[in-house]
């Protein structure tokens, strides 16, 4: 039998009907400082990791994980070809962690209306394109036919754009190309879409990549470049030396080198302010656990204190201070458990309840979307509970060491 453990249940469960227990006070304190600091901890990391996630997965639906294009190319969005053949698909889909392989041309433009005009940026794509980032963020209307042959003047704009040019799904709009000679095209909106990303919303019209080839003047097999979508975000910077490494010596049969760069070098601020957001984090945690162990530390000094009279008698029949000292490792081991179920408690159902309502919401201009964005990830949680269980019982070791310094005969007489 375990005897300590046996102490510390009748300690902190009480046994008999009016037996007293722990003091009340002090085990709310302790399990309250654990719950609070256990959820805070659970909900800043679930908040920052989907906040990242959230603007990680709108860079890449606008851009793709990995780009190949024409080592020639300025930093502009009037690119020079190059080449895409099956050869050149099947060698990148072969490379381990490429999931999809999409050809993509892109053409500056200004869309001008009776009252206004914008600057865009027109995308091209074709029949290999992953729609699903956009057919996720549609407001109203549909994604373009690329497979309609007869009319390839279908395009796909945001809603910042529509509300500035006063524009709605089913209107026309012309679109003016300025080079040697300045040429037009008139579109027809199929729909409208809205990622709350500002920097990009407020310059992409999507459309069919035969259209800019025309008016590019290219070949059919040729385009601005390639986007490789990866399976695991995670491998993206290995997957992306295989690719580089892979694209390194090719030449197409034009002779043009290409150039492989991944979404974290094309878009460097952004990914470098994601990664920032990790220090919070960190400094949250160590905060909360810092609170959890103070007040768990105060809890157990308390019941220490109010159970000086029966350490003395414990010592007094024999018991050693380790012997003693586990026993109220047992009673913090309870409190810290309990506040630990709370904690969890607390933190899923504010995750639950926001992620499937949302109801505490943003403002997009700033922050780039309308609600908070949570991300229930059951391995860190997990984590983060094996970390504040091992380390709130490890921080309770040094004050249970008070137990040495009670003397029996003085003790027994402490009221």
């Amino acid at each position: 039998m375990n005897l300590e453990l046996f102490i510390a249940k009748r300690i902190h469960f009480g046994g008999n009907k009016g037996e007293k227990k722990a003091s009340s006070p002090a085990i709310k304190i302790a399990i309250a400082g654990v719950a609070i600091g256990l959820a805070a901890m659970i909900l800043a990391l679930s908040i920052v990791i989907g906040f990242k996630k959230e603007v990680r997965n709108k860079v890449v639906g606008f851009g793709s994980h990995i780009q190949i294009t024409n080592l020639n190319n300025s930093s502009s969005y009037e690119t020079q070809p190059i080449c895409v053949d099956s050869q050149l698909i099947s060698r990148l889909k072969a490379i381990e962690g490429v999931e999809h392989v999409q050809t993509y041309s892109t053409k500056p433009g200004i869309i001008k209306t009776d009252s206004s005009f914008q600057g865009v940026i027109l995308k091209g794509v074709g029949a290999d394109y992953d729609w699903s980032f956009f057919e996720h963020n549609m407001v109203n209307g549909d994604i373009i036919n690329v497979n309609d042959t007869s009319n390839t003047n279908q395009a796909i704009l945001s809603q910042n754009i529509a509300n500035k040019l006063h524009l709605k799904t089913g209107d026309s709009f012309i679109c003016y190309f300025v080079g040697e000679k300045v040429r037009y095209r008139k579109f027809t909106i199929t729909g409208i879409y809205s990622t709350n990303f500002e920097d990009y919303d407020k310059l992409f019209v999507v459309t069919n990549i035969n259209l800019i080839r025309k008016l590019n003047e290219w070949d059919e097999d040729e385009a601005s470049g390639l986007e490789l979508l990866v399976n695991d975000y995670d491998k993206l910077d290995k997957i992306y030396g295989d690719v580089f490494l892979n694209m390194m010596a090719y030449r197409d049969h034009k002779d043009n080198t290409l150039l492989s760069r991944s979404i974290k070098e094309l878009n460097p601020m952004i990914f470098s302010w994601l990664d920032l957001l990790n220090m919070n984090v960190v400094v949250i945690i160590v905060l909360m656990f810092a609170i959890s162990i103070f007040t768990m530390i105060s809890g157990l000094l308390i019941i220490i204190l109010e159970r000086t009279n029966m350490i003395g008698m414990l010592k007094t029949l024999g018991a050693r201070n380790y012997s003693i000292r586990k026993t109220f490792l047992y009673v913090s081991s309870f409190l810290i458990l309990k506040g630990m179920f709370y904690g969890n408690f607390i933190a899923l159902a504010i995750l639950l309840i926001q992620k499937y309502f949302g109801i505490i919401k943003l403002d997009p201009d700033k922050y780039y979307m309308s609600e908070v964005p949570v991300d229930i990830n059951i391995v860190y949680i997990l984590l983060l509970n094996i970390g504040t269980l091992f380390f709130s019982i490890l921080a309770m070791i040094g004050p249970s060491y008070l137990i040495a310094k009670i003397s029996p005969s003085k003790s027994i007489r402490f009221e």
